[in-house]
């Protein structure tokens, strides 16, 4: 299995347009030492020829121009992108739909949550249907499917717990499959990956099945449950945003320490985690329990 990470920064990018916090201020200043990224997003392939896109970030086009595979060397125009996965309507993970109308007929896959969200509130499927077209599949809790054209791989999806986007109808009425994690097999290699970009509690179920995994992408969105509070930033909690905080007890960086035998890479980390930041303690105490922080660009083989 073949595994690329198009952009690991949460929404807003980092650093972000509008954001003079310390990270942001270091990314634009010392790069070498906060390296920039895009908006959250994955590719999988079995094949390094054909691959299946999970999430479309505001920023996937200049994700696309950084990933020569993706683009197709038959005809003037085409792309290997053979079908594209929601795993919640966040705009950071859906709005790069737009930004892909000018391809072939799309091929979505997502929960029905997810698809009345970016239909009927964000009204994205209304207007890809005047360009492109869309063909939508529905993911159902621990339903496993299969999708064409892109070899061995088997999805599985788990419906957790996190909170809608700001903009959706049913933002403080939860619904199941607002939010989900996938679980990705090559059939031929018998490898197996873990992709949860949004994590707002850990159960046993969603830790059984991370153990099973020989590599586990996980939410790093904040370091405290507090951050965003602590910089007068904005007045919430962490929690209330469908993230689990990496640190203090009952953190993600507790409940990774569990699966010494997978690899455990953080994606969608905010601008104000100072794990950006590649000589703060927060990173240093992160290398030494063995986890590592995605960056964009980063490619996995399983």
């Amino acid at each position: 299995m073949n595994v690329r990470l198009l952009g690991t920064s949460a929404g807003g990018g980092f650093p972000q347009w509008n954001c003079n916090c310390l990270g942001c201020w270091g990314a634009r200043c010392n790069p070498d030492q906060w390296k920039p990224r895009t908006q959250s997003s994955i590719a999988v392939s079995a094949d390094g020829k054909n691959w299946v896109l999970i999430n479309a970030s505001p920023d996937i086009l200049t994700q696309i121009r950084l990933w020569p595979q993706a683009r197709s060397d038959n005809g003037i125009r085409g792309s290997r992108i053979s079908a594209i996965i929601l795993v919640d309507a966040q705009i950071d993970h859906a709005a790069g739909l737009l930004m892909l109308r000018e391809g072939e007929r799309l091929q979505l896959y997502s929960t029905a949550a997810v698809r009345d969200d970016v239909t009927d509130a964000l009204g994205i499927i209304p207007v890809l249907e005047k360009y492109c077209g869309v063909t939508w599949s529905e993911i159902l809790d621990n339903g496993s499917f299969e999708i064409p054209d892109i070899g061995p791989l088997c999805f599985r999806a788990i419906y957790i717990d996190g909170k809608a986007p700001p903009y959706a109808r049913f933002r403080d009425n939860e619904r199941r499959g607002n939010n989900i994690a996938l679980v990705l097999e090559d059939t031929g290699f018998k490898s197996r990956l873990f992709y949860a970009p949004g994590i707002a509690q850990l159960n046993g179920r969603l830790l059984t099945d991370m153990s099973q995994c020989d590599c586990v992408l996980v939410d790093g969105t904040f370091w405290t449950d507090d951050e965003l509070i602590r910089l007068d930033i904005k007045q919430k909690r962490g929690s209330e945003m469908g993230h689990l905080a990496l640190s203090g007890n009952g953190g993600l960086i507790e409940s990774l320490s569990r699966l010494p035998n997978s690899r455990r890479i953080l994606v969608h980390i905010n601008n104000t985690n100072p794990i950006l930041n590649e000589r703060s303690p927060e990173r240093r105490l992160l290398d030494n329990a063995g986890i590592e922080t995605g960056y964009d660009g980063m490619e996995i083989k399983l």
